[in-house]
Order: structure tokens, then sequence, then C-alpha cells
């Protein structure tokens, strides 16, 4: 199957625009380039380390920006960054259709420190929710179930715990999902631009 979604990115040709409450923000694959920036913004969140080691490396950011679920393909992932201000301001690992055809999975989401406590990371799943809503019926991740700010932040942003759990070596992960609205009409060319 097709996923709109990714259609959609294919067509419009990541780079994007995404219009927030925090300004426009450029949205494109992160590249071998950008592999430092990203390292940096991961090494800005300890606390979640401390929760899912390993610490991270280029390797780690290599490894994730290829790792896929089982039955997807790299047509169905998209390992993003966020830039505000030519400054990667977050990093977002999308699966379309995974676990099934009606749900985007986010491998990874991570917003640099500096901008997080202002209300910036709840903008950004909001815009990015109000991006997948067209295209898929939920969103669902997982969260280290002993990192309380992992938990808190995607609780308040409307995820809710599936009952799911998935035991690794050294943590647990509790997945959670959020519904999506329908939007009744196209989004908007304000809302996202080339």
């Amino acid at each position: 199957m097709q996923y709109l979604l990714c259609g959609f990115f294919t067509e419009r040709a990541v780079p994007m625009e995404l219009n927030t409450p925090y300004g426009v923000l450029e949205v494109r694959r992160i590249t071998e380039q950008d592999i430092s920036a990203v390292l940096t913004l991961c090494r800005s969140n300890p606390l979640f380390y401390r929760h899912c080691p390993p610490t991270p490396c280029e390797e780690s950011i290599r490894a994730d920006m290829a790792a896929l679920p089982p039955r997807k393909t790299t047509q169905d992932k998209y390992y993003l960054g966020i830039w505000k201000d030519g400054r990667l301001a977050a990093v977002w690992d999308l699966i379309c259709g995974f676990p099934d055809d009606r749900t985007a999975f986010w491998g990874f989401f991570m917003v640099d420190a500096a901008r997080q406590g202002q209300g910036f990371g709840s903008a950004l799943v909001s815009a990015l929710c109000g991006l997948l809503a067209p295209h898929f019926d939920h969103v669902r991740l997982g969260f280290v179930s002993t990192n309380p700010q992992s938990r808190h932040f995607w609780l308040k942003n409307g995820f809710a715990p599936t009952g799911a759990v998935s035991r690794q070596e050294a943590y647990e992960i509790l997945y959670a999902q959020r519904e999506l609205k329908k939007r009744s009409t196209p989004m908007k060319e304000s809302t996202l631009a080339t």
C-alpha cells in the first residue's frame, strides 16, 4: 500500500516549512552532515539516556537513522530534523503505516533541552499530529517506563497507554497512542508550505 503521507512527502519534496506558534520551522531529512547536530541535541537530554541507554554517539545515531520495524522498508521511514533559525530544534523518526495501515509510529522524538519547558515541544507535537491527521487514525509511540519526564510529556500531549509493553535488556517500553481528528477541509498552504 502506498501511504498518502509518504507520497505527500515525496510529492512535496522534504524539506518543507511547518507553521507553529513558535514561528516557521524547516522540516527535512537528517543526513550524514547533520549527525553532529543530532548528537549535540541528544546530549542535551541526559535524563533520557539515563533511562534509555546507551549514551548517544555517532554510530548509534546512524543505527537509529536506519532502524526499521518488521515488514517496513526505507520508503516507510522518515528520520527528520526540525530546524528553527538554522539550528536543530528537534528530531522526529516517523514510520508510516506501523503497526497497521492506519497508524503512524514515532520511533523517536526529542526536543533540544534549550527549548524545553516553554511549550515548544507540545506545540510541535500538535502541529505534527495535524500534519498526520488527514492520512492516519492514530499516532503510536513508546517511552521508557522509568522516565517520569517522558511519561508526563506524552500523557500531557494526549497519548494514552495502550497496555502493550516491550521488555528490553536494560529497560521496559510502554506504548501509548493518540487518536487523530480528521480534518473536514484540506490543509491550508499557510499551515504547511514548501
